[in-house]
């Protein structure tokens, strides 16, 4: 089956791996490759949002046939959140913040343990944390973000800085992210 952005799953039908193919010559959607990738290779994801507000989330989920891969995503916005529910260290963003490149390995990690389908964590965490702005959060500029990407035992932090208005550095996250898990996957072996 060929998926295009146009095509809705009917509801219902819950497909497994095989039941996704997207044509990424034709699709020229890094998101749509990255869906496509991850379940060929038969791996979950799992979001853990701040700045993003839940636009990451809705990027993976506007592919058809992304429910095969994308376990959910928390939006934690405010900062005790990052601790309840995605069990960030405490003192850690006490210290910190919650813009604080281990703070994004966390959250990505997080993640990855809470949202679990059939008592699995995810495979894949990804978390973004920053300033959006229009003002500085702390000493932190706007265009100031953080990337949490984890997988296995490991956790990375990429740190980002963008320009433009909020609207701006929020795609341009949503973007980066893409690309930090499409990079990620690229360096795991295929079976």
């Amino acid at each position: 089956m060929t998926i295009h952005p146009t095509d809705v799953p009917d509801p219902t039908d819950v497909p497994d791996t095989t039941d996704v193919t997207v044509n990424v010559a034709e699709a020229d959607d890094p998101t749509a490759a990255l869906i496509f990738e991850l379940t060929r290779r038969g791996l979950t994801i799992a979001v853990a949002e701040s700045l993003t507000g839940g636009a990451l989330a809705a990027e993976f989920i506007r592919i058809p046939g992304a429910s095969v891969v994308v376990a959910g995503g928390i939006v934690a916005y405010q900062t005790e959140l990052k601790h309840t529910l995605l069990g960030v260290d405490p003192a850690l963003l006490s210290a910190n913040g919650p813009v604080d490149p281990e703070v994004a390995r966390q959250m990505a990690a997080g993640a990855r343990r809470r949202l679990t389908l059939g008592g699995r964590g995810a495979d894949i965490g990804i978390a973004t944390t920053g300033v959006a702005g229009p003002d500085p959060q702390g000493d932190r500029q706007p265009g100031t973000v953080y990337l949490g990407l984890s997988i296995g035992a490991e956790s990375t932090a990429v740190l980002l800085a963008l320009t433009g208005d909020r609207a701006a550095i929020r795609a341009k996250t949503v973007r980066a992210a893409v690309e930090a898990v499409g990079g990620l996957i690229a360096t795991i072996p295929t079976e």
